[in-house]
């Protein structure tokens, strides 16, 4: 499976550009601020739904202007696929494959997967909870449709147990009979999304560390730890235990929506405790097992997205990463980078030749 053209209106900081890609490597150069990840963030918008980058779809479009358009072509065994991303200012989101909207944008999620690794990967280390769940929901719900129907589902009632908790405390009455009804959906769905999460990062954790030790080349041992109040007791007891303190803040205070992934370097959390270079390692391993996760379940192979990688490791990291990700197992790479002479140079020691697009103003 590969990206086979993109063509770009009004997206970020591109008014009109279009792009003819090979199933190989491809390396998109060019100064800061002409638009390369941008491109990246198209392929991830088309595969997702969603910007990488920022997640307000509004935000997306280019300055002044009031609507964007993404459209591309994959090939996927053997056959053309075209999909279109359209934002309008004040309007919903339109997303098309072969000209067919789709009535739910989750039945889109899964069929066309990608794996980016970006600078932006420092927040699943330095950000709250939320960054990390999203990133283990994202990777569980390209695989497993009913867990993210669980997940929408969950979010929903967490929606309307929260707005009768306020309710009832700006009206200054409680009555518990009324929360009870959403607890019991909160119950099913979140139990269900934990013992999912659960199973995903128990099978998750041997290729992730797999991944650093090649990545690193260090004998340090890396792991994660899933904290959730779930593990220790059933939810039933614990939303039950948690109803008083939720009358008092008005808001659900227990649950899977307050879970979190610890990153662990020698049984240590790696935000306190990991170098800058431990914690690259750390992140990049983290992608390179959500790609090989993704693949086998899919039974796809993810379009690779590198944004700037160049940058962040020294040059026989670089190279020895750029040999893994070209060989035909990782099959279509997006690659970005300022220095055409330095990625032509690491391409040429590895005896891999990409195709270059090259970019030659601030604005595509």
């Amino acid at each position: 499976m590969f990206v086979e053209s993109l063509s770009l209106v009004n997206f970020r900081n591109h008014s009109e550009a279009e792009f003819q890609f090979e199933a190989g490597v491809n390396c998109i150069v060019g100064k800061n601020g002409s638009g390369k990840t941008n491109v990246l963030d198209a392929v991830h918008y088309l595969s997702m739904c969603r910007s990488y980058l920022n997640p307000t779809d509004k935000q997306n479009i280019r300055f002044n202007e009031q609507f964007f358009v993404i459209q591309g072509c994959w090939m996927k065994d053997e056959q053309p696929f075209n999909l279109y991303c359209g934002v309008k200012a004040g309007s919903k989101k339109v997303f098309k494959k072969n000209k067919k909207e789709y009535n739910r944008l989750a039945d889109h999620i899964g069929h066309f997967p990608v794996v980016m690794i970006s600078p932006y990967d420092t927040d699943l280390i330095s950000e709250g909870s939320e960054v990390r769940r999203r990133w283990m929901d994202g990777i569980i719900s390209q695989f497993d449709h009913e867990y993210l129907s669980d997940l929408q589902r969950y979010n929903k009632v967490l929606d309307q147990r929260n707005a009768l908790l306020k309710l009832q405390f700006e009206n200054g009455f409680f009555e518990r009979e009324s929360i009870e009804i959403w607890d019991e959906q909160l119950i099913k769905y979140g139990t269900a999304i934990h013992n999912k999460r659960v199973s995903f990062i128990d099978a998750f954790i041997p290729l992730f560390q797999h991944y650093y030790k090649w990545i690193s080349q260090e004998q340090e041992s890396v792991s994660l730890n899933y904290e959730s109040k779930l593990s220790e007791t059933d939810f039933r007891t614990l939303i039950q235990q948690a109803y008083p303190k939720d009358m008092r803040v008005h808001y659900t205070s227990v649950g899977i929506h307050k879970d979190d992934i610890t990153f662990l370097l020698e049984g240590l959390p790696i935000k306190r405790f990991g170098s800058q270079g431990q914690q690259k390692s750390f992140l990049i391993a983290l992608r390179l097992a959500q790609f090989d996760w993704l693949k086998e379940r899919l039974n796809q192979t993810p379009i690779l997205l590198l944004d700037d990688i160049f940058d962040k490791l020294d040059n026989l990291r670089v190279a020895q990463l750029m040999e893994l990700v070209s060989k035909n197992t990782f099959g279509q790479v997006l690659v970005t980078d300022t220095d055409e002479i330095r990625v032509s140079a690491i391409f040429e020691t590895i005896q891999v030749k990409p195709k270059m697009i090259i970019f030659n103003s601030e604005l595509v």
